[in-house]
């Protein structure tokens, strides 16, 4: 495969000055609706019956996608299905399955839940020298042999 550098070397070489002139056209289109895409965010927003209404909202009046509508708020694109598919996060129960969910996360983040874990056990492993000796099953089946045909 060719690279475009490849192609306008080609190019020069043939004296095609029309097709660079085009290609130069082109690169500079390009270059003026180039935009520096904005970084993503490290930390989400807290999800809150507000922000869940504003979502609804832009979802309901504008032609936004989800992931347009998370990057304006500053949430997870995924929070955002939450809330146009399920209703999530409409009301302010602290006792919500999402709430309760959100919580635990943060506990788990911040170092609040050090609750101790069990403990593995070590698995033992047999040595060959006590495996039991494999004897041949015995079975009432003959067996053929390719000499036997």
């Amino acid at each position: 495969m060719t690279t475009l550098k490849e192609f306008e070397d080609a190019l020069r070489e043939q004296g095609m000055n029309m097709a660079l002139a085009i290609l130069e056209k082109l690169r500079e289109r390009d270059r003026s609706k180039r935009s520096l895409a904005p970084a993503r965010r490290i930390t989400g927003r807290k999800m809150t019956p507000e922000l869940a209404r504003r979502i609804l909202e832009l979802h309901g009046t504008t032609e936004m996608t989800q992931q347009e509508i998370a990057f304006q708020l500053g949430v997870n694109q995924g929070r955002v299905n939450e809330v146009i598919k399920r209703g999530k996060w409409l009301q302010d129960d602290p006792n919500a399955p999402e709430a309760i969910a959100r919580d635990k996360a943060k506990a788990r983040m911040s170092g609040a839940d050090d609750r101790k874990r069990p403990e593995r056990r070590a698995m033992k492993v047999a040595s060959s020298s006590h495996k039991k000796s494999e004897k041949p099953k015995s079975s009432n089946q003959a067996q053929l042999l390719l000499g036997d045909l």
